[in-house]
């Protein structure tokens, strides 16, 4: 390809949703063009990495801030049966990866760990049981098992029993079909088959400005960061994957769509353990409830974590406030993007949220003993030489206009595209990296409307299920699950 002609397609950020769509986009188009740019060495090293994320394979199977309380007592499962069907598309795109050989070894980067929640207190009991006679009743959630036993409980997770006084009323729910995903080494394995067919990747190089031109393709301007050399080229398509600085090349791009959005970012670390006696001890991965004014992000697990097959432990993640969009980001990330069109959401959020920044300069400052007492709440016989910090990623919440409030915070994913399709987005984080095949599908159906009829055989290869809602079938979502279970060598 000659230096002046257009790449096809340009992802820029090496994360799991840049793997994903440029995966999808080659299946659907093998004899389109497609660029990486990745401004860190390595791909999957910020929001994509593994001990950055939750890495639970969010289900909606034990995150309880996917089933809310009603005023009137019932639990609205609404947004835990979404992201399960949607994290059922995400299986469902890995596992025919894995059948056709696009994706080797899935025993590397997923693996059955149970789902569970754990509560403590009379109240939180009852809600717990509410909420799983709701969840049961859906065929999507039939098989969660509850308990008020502490030995049944203490079977299916010791640590969580050790130690705990036994007239404390505790439940739990089980689902034994859970997942850990190490969505670092998916994303190296899914990059590393794009490149290995025609796709070109550009590490240590940053994405320094997007222009749109006349002719309606899009000029990219980067610097490698070790050399400092920089380069032009123009591209048909532009997707900007670059977790929180995602934003920043949107507005970059003077894209209207993306006028009145702003970011909350929000900075995490872990407790970790790697002594195997202990990890070996607990193989699940465990929510509770949160605390009063902490982010969905922020809820308390103490999960199982495989990577390079070797398991370990992580507790938290201890939120708190910092400027920057990524982890390797910049202090003046968050001053910088603020503009006219976004000034007044990112006030009204500021004013809304006051108790939620209180919370997080409160998780900031807490001593390495308060971290510590957290676990223990989990793991009462948790022992502090076994645990050492380990510093999470870096999430940057939306914040977009709302007619009534001037401003909300909102705790998912959003996708921003232009009027004409040629560029895209994709503002915030959870449950992000688990629903990326959703959330890519949606780019797609979007920036390639006049194409998804030509397209369609081969998405539904790609996603048997693709258009269609297990909920609506049991039988056929009997038949993905075990399906996708033998493909990626999972327990159904």
């Amino acid at each position: 390809m000659a230096d002046d002609d257009p790449i096809d397609v340009v992802l820029i950020g090496g994360g799991i949703m840049s793997a994903t769509l440029g995966t999808m986009l080659h299946a659907l188009q093998p004899d389109w063009s497609i660029r990486i740019y990745e401004r860190l060495g390595e791909v999957a090293e910020e929001s994509s990495n593994a001990f950055n994320n939750a890495g639970t394979g969010h289900a909606a199977l034990c995150e309880l801030n996917y089933t809310p309380e009603k005023p009137d007592g019932s639990i609205d499962i609404t947004s835990a049966i979404k992201v399960n069907e949607q994290f059922h598309l995400s299986r469902e795109f890995w596992a025919s990866l894995a059948e056709r050989t696009t994706l080797s070894g899935p025993d590397l980067f997923i693996n059955s760990t149970p789902h569970m929640t754990f509560v403590r207190g009379a109240d939180h009991v009852d809600y717990l049981r509410r909420r799983w006679e709701a969840l049961t009743d859906h065929p999507l959630f039939a098989e969660m098992e509850y308990s008020e036993d502490p030995q049944v409980i203490h079977d299916w997770a010791p640590l969580l029993m050790l130690g705990r006084d036994r007239l404390e009323p505790v439940a739990a729910t089980r689902a034994a079909s859970g997942t850990d995903v190490d969505f670092g080494a998916l994303t190296r394995g899914l990059i590393d088959t794009l490149s290995s067919q025609g796709a070109e990747l550009r590490v240590n190089t940053e994405v320094t400005h997007l222009k749109r031109e006349r002719d309606g393709l899009w000029r990219v301007r980067a610097r490698h960061l070790v050399g400092q050399d920089r380069h032009e080229v123009r591209a048909r398509f532009v997707f900007v994957g670059a977790g929180g600085w995602a934003l920043k090349l949107l507005q970059k791009a003077g894209i209207p769509e993306a006028r009145g959005y702003g970011l909350f970012p929000i900075s995490g670390q872990w407790l970790r353990c790697d002594d195997q006696e202990v990890v070996a001890r607990h193989r699940a991965k465990v929510y509770g409830k949160a605390q009063l004014g902490a982010p969905p992000m922020s809820v308390p697990h103490l999960d199982t974590r495989i990577v390079n097959g070797r398991a370990s432990l992580l507790f938290g993640p201890y939120a708190g406030l910092s400027p920057r969009f990524l982890k390797r980001g910049n202090l003046l990330d968050l001053p910088l993007s603020v503009r006219p069109h976004n000034l007044v959401p990112m006030l009204a959020v500021a004013k809304d949220n006051f108790a939620l920044v209180k919370y997080l300069l409160r998780e900031l400052t807490k001593s390495k003993r308060a971290k510590f007492a957290s676990l223990q709440e989990f793991y009462p016989d948790a022992r502090p030489e076994d645990w050492h910090k380990q510093t999470a990623g870096q999430r940057a919440q939306v914040i977009k206009k709302d007619a009534k409030k001037g401003g909300v915070l909102q705790f998912g994913t959003e996708v921003v595209t232009g009027a004409d399709g040629s560029i895209a987005g994709l503002l915030g984080a959870s449950p992000g990296a688990s629903t990326a095949a959703a959330i890519m599908l949606d780019v797609l159906q979007r920036c390639f409307p006049d194409r998804m009829a030509g397209w369609r055989s081969e998405l539904t290869e790609l996603v048997p299920t693709y258009g269609t809602l297990l909920s609506d079938d049991p039988r056929t979502a009997r038949k993905v699950a075990e399906r996708t279970a033998e493909a990626l060598g999972l327990t159904a």
